[in-house]
């Protein structure tokens, strides 16, 4: 029997073998179609291309589940390093008595009871705190998410959420969660007020090396009321301004044209813009030079500057000192 065959029904989205019999098929016949199998006992037409898609394959074939971990992040649309998303397996949650699923492509995990579950597009996933929360497990060697990762992130589920607490309540909620160390760090430097990850990642480029927090995302309004804008990050005490420039979205002629003229209006009401692209942030050179050009601007000498802290960080400060704590104990075993 040929795949073009199927009742009509089931040629636009997936379905599971035992609805195929419903429309009298035998498994049988379905096993011998050149069908999709996005999981076990669930056949498709047409490959999948998203990953709504292949979750909601994967939901015909699994029983009191959520989606968790790098999925939860993605369906939420989250902000996720290369690394993350290179990962393209999915991971779901069951409850401890349900046991762990154990399928081809998937990642299991036990604990559904002690986290929010809440519907995206259709499909039950963690909740946003509890994701990031689950994003600690992640983090270990070989893993595709560390410190900075779990900023970003936070970032964006804070800035949802209108507060950074529902993240520190997710997290005094669990026991002994995996990742607290680099979890509890992250809370740290994590803001309400960033838009992007670029935002978040030249912010840490800054803070760290010294320089004091700007407000993020704040309107500029003049004396009589014009408002001008709302710049990425702004120092209202020495009217300086700076606006991450992602090539996404103003790297176009028109985009650029846009910007001059929105940077000028607020040079024009007395503020020193300062642009930041990708690579003014992607390389130790350039990262020491804005941090020293943003200082100056800022009035704090450069002896005041942590240059080496201004730098990306995938491990908390405490797993690094973990390491070295091993590190010397290897030493005096062999010496």
């Amino acid at each position: 029997m040929a795949a073009a065959e199927l009742p009509p029904s089931l040629h636009t989205k997936p379905f599971s073998v035992a609805m195929a019999t419903v429309w009298g098929l035998t498994y049988r016949q379905v096993q011998r179609m050149s069908l999709e199998a996005p999981t076990r006992g669930v056949r498709s037409l047409t490959p999948l291309a998203t990953v709504q898609e292949r979750c909601n394959a994967v939901g015909l074939a699994l029983e009191c589940f959520a989606f968790s971990h790098l999925t939860a992040a993605r369906l939420h649309g989250l902000p996720m390093s290369p690394a993350m998303e290179d990962d393209e397996r999915l991971h779901v949650m069951r409850d401890a008595r349900d046991g762990a699923v154990r399928r081809v492509g998937i990642i299991g995990h036990r604990g559904l009871w002690a986290r929010e579950v809440v519907e995206v597009s259709g499909a039950e996933t963690i909740g946003l705190a509890d994701t990031w929360v689950d994003m600690g497990e992640l983090v270990r060697v070989g893993s595709p998410v560390g410190l900075d990762d779990l900023i970003v992130m936070g970032d964006a589920i804070a800035n949802r959420l209108g507060s950074v607490e529902p993240l520190r309540a997710a997290l005094s909620a669990r026991q002994r969660p995996r990742g607290k160390l680099t979890l509890l760090e992250a809370l740290e430097e994590i803001r309400v007020g960033a838009e992007s990850p670029g935002e978040t990642r030249t912010r840490l480029v800054l803070v760290r090396a010294g320089l004091p927090e700007p407000e993020l995302n704040r309107a500029v309004i003049t004396e009589d009321g014009t408002w001008l804008g709302r710049p990425d990050l702004r120092w209202s005490g020495q009217r300086v301004i700076l606006e991450y420039q992602g090539r996404e979205f103003h790297d176009s002629d028109e985009q650029r044209a846009a910007d001059g003229v929105r940077f000028a209006g607020f040079e024009d009401d007395g503020w020193t813009v300062v642009p930041v692209w990708n690579d003014d942030v992607n390389s130790v050179a350039t990262r020491i030079a804005l941090v020293r050009r943003v200082a100056d601007l800022l009035g704090v000498s450069h002896d005041a500057l942590d240059l080496a802290a201004c730098h990306p960080r995938f491990f908390s400060r405490r797993m690094l000192q973990l390491a070295e704590i091993r590190a010397r104990r290897l030493r005096a075993r062999s010496a």
